[in-house]
């Protein structure tokens, strides 16, 4: 079993391991417990009934939270041409349109939180699978980052507002950031209550039984904080 610190200790010692809290109280505590000196990323963790070893019963879909993350999201755009300029218009941070750019990422650069691509410029980006790939750079069309010219302005914005990606992994879970622990209550709230029903509204046809099984909250550094589903589930945002 892991060992933890003083800090963590006595943060773990504050909840009840035998309870489910009301999102509400369990926001209240993490903002409370989180002990470290930096600003934390509050994160949502989702056990799902799903099994990802089935095409049928993968879960990905992309959501704009209403309060952002809390933190500036570099973009990156692969395009050319007039969509290049569209892509600099809209506030891309850096636009791949030169072979430099692409040879500066395939030998390991990766200064940028999401990468946009136009179809067109897809041939090229698979030359960087092995890069993008593992650090979930990789544009997709499932994941709408792979998108017309005209489209780059909505999209580009839609990343540095709070765009955030979901996809289940292989032991049947999400792990999706909602904010920081700077945030008001309210504000983290209501980036779960949106989180919480696009997951529901990406539920596979395949998926038997309970869906969402268990629901946890947790600081960058703090202890996971069990969350009751059928109240996280009717969570709805304020006007």
């Amino acid at each position: 079993m892991a060992k933890h610190g003083k800090k963590f200790n006595a943060a773990f010692e504050q909840l009840d391991r035998n309870k489910n809290y009301d999102p509400a109280k369990a926001i209240r505590l993490a903002k409370e417990i989180a002990y470290a000196k930096f600003d934390e990323t509050v994160e949502l963790h989702i056990r799902l009934g799903v099994d990802p070893r089935h095409a049928d019963q993968q879960v990905r879909d992309v959501v704009v939270l209403p309060h952002g993350l809390g933190k500036t999201i570099r973009v990156l755009v692969f395009a050319q041409g007039e969509d290049a300029t569209r892509a600099r218009e809209a506030g891309a941070d850096t636009v791949a349109d030169d072979e430099e750019i692409i040879k500066k990422i395939q030998d390991g650069w990766t200064e940028f939180d999401v990468a946009i691509a136009t179809p067109a410029m897809m041939g090229k980006v698979g030359r960087l699978g092995r890069v993008l790939g593992p650090r979930g750079l990789m544009p997709s069309p499932k994941a709408g980052t792979v998108v017309p010219g005209e489209d780059l302005p909505g999209v580009i914005n839609e990343a540095k507002a709070g765009r955030v990606e979901f996809r289940v992994d292989k032991t049947a879970n999400l792990h999706v950031p909602i904010g920081k622990v700077s945030f008001e209550e309210d504000q983290l709230r209501d980036n779960m209550a949106v989180l919480v029903q696009a997951v529901m509204k990406a539920r596979p046809a395949a998926a038997k039984g309970a869906y969402i099984r268990r629901i946890t909250l947790s600081s960058t550094m703090g202890p996971g904080i069990r969350v009751d589903v059928n109240k996280a589930r009717l969570m709805e945002v304020d006007a």
